[in-house]
């Protein structure tokens, strides 16, 4: 074994058998921002063998203070690229696949189907529960984490575990539940609100999306929208679950949750 793991196989937890375990195993990393970023370092640094980076995000310079494997040269490239050659100069000793792509239903069961754990960092509702679904399926662990402001939680689902979705059976929303979709799953007959600002985002991937904040969402209630579903937007997914608080307060229950990412 390399000498670069020699202070973590004195444990006797690890040892030269645990090291070899890590060296042989895959783990799926979905989402390299502020949770992906420590995570794939520590598990770049510990000797997992084969890492696969799944974002389809771009590295900004808002991300840089809390993302420590991108620099000022990385801002306009693919985060999952760009933390690959980090990884890379970090341990070349490990394997780096990357994913650059939204992740979906399809490409999650592939995902998962080749990995030993899977990481939900990506910090998204719609993710988690596509995830869940997929490690359920075929019985793959999951970890999952999120963070809000400061405050997070971490949790371990599936293999052998109940899902997320069994934990979760749907975002609760003021004592009822709010699906979420996935972005493709939105159809014309849709009223979509993207939450997100101008600045944040200033083009919306929905045709004809209006644009309110999360305070402003309740000028809906005014409107005559018969049974007309609500899609409600964010990067998270956060924003959509407190705008969706103030609509069913309001008696609209017809609503879903789009995290854009």
């Amino acid at each position: 074994m390399s000498e670069r793991y020699a202070r973590q196989m004195v444990l006797p937890e690890v040892g030269a058998a645990g090291q070899a375990r890590l060296a042989a195993a895959s783990v799926v990393v979905v989402g390299a921002g502020g949770l992906g970023c420590p995570v794939l370092q520590y598990l770049a640094g510990a000797g997992v063998g084969r890492l696969v980076i799944v974002d389809h995000d771009r590295v900004e310079e808002t991300n840089l203070h809390r993302q420590p494997l991108y620099t000022m040269a990385d801002i306009g490239k693919l985060k999952a690229e760009a933390a690959a050659a980090a990884l890379r100069r970090f341990n070349p000793g490990i394997a780096i696949d990357t994913v650059a792509e939204r992740l979906t239903p399809q490409n999650a069961t592939v995902l998962v189907a080749g990995a030993d754990l899977v990481v939900d960092a990506a910090d998204s509702f719609a993710v988690t529960y596509v995830l869940s679904d997929a490690c359920l399926a075929v019985g793959k662990p999951m970890i999952s984490a999120s963070v809000i402001g400061l405050t997070g939680y971490v949790g371990a689902f599936c293999g052998g575990g109940p899902s997320y979705r069994a934990v979760f059976p749907d975002v609760a929303v003021e004592g009822g539940t709010c699906a979420t979709v996935a972005p493709e799953s939105v159809t014309a007959d849709d009223l979509v609100v993207d939450l997100r600002s101008l600045e944040e985002a200033p083009q919306s991937p929905f045709a004809g999306a209006r644009r309110l904040d999360v305070d402003h969402v309740a000028a809906l209630l005014a409107e005559p929208l018969s049974s007309r579903r609500i899609v409600l937007c964010c990067r998270s997914g956060q924003r959509a679950l407190a705008a969706a608080d103030r609509l069913r307060e309001g008696g609209l229950d017809n609503l879903a949750l789009v995290a854009l990412g």
